[in-house]
């Protein structure tokens, strides 16, 4: 996943594994980002998702796809 994907998806949550290709960085770096606190999190279940729109407000300021934003 990118930038410009994560701004236009219209899934309501992303994978850690999907955050951490984003941000370039090891899963386990995102997981203790979420045992932290830095990076937002739910939990499902057992499963851990990061909310969509927050992730992208927290890299970018955005919270709506750039085209929308302007």
């Amino acid at each position: 996943m990118n930038l410009p994907e994560l701004e236009t998806s219209t899934k309501a949550t992303v994978t850690a594994v999907d955050a951490a290709e984003l941000l370039g960085v090891d899963r386990r770096t995102v997981s203790r980002g979420i045992a932290d606190g830095t990076i937002p999190s739910i939990r499902v279940g057992r499963r851990v998702l990061i909310p969509r729109v927050r992730l992208l407000h927290m890299l970018t300021g955005h919270t709506e796809p750039a085209e929308q934003a302007a």
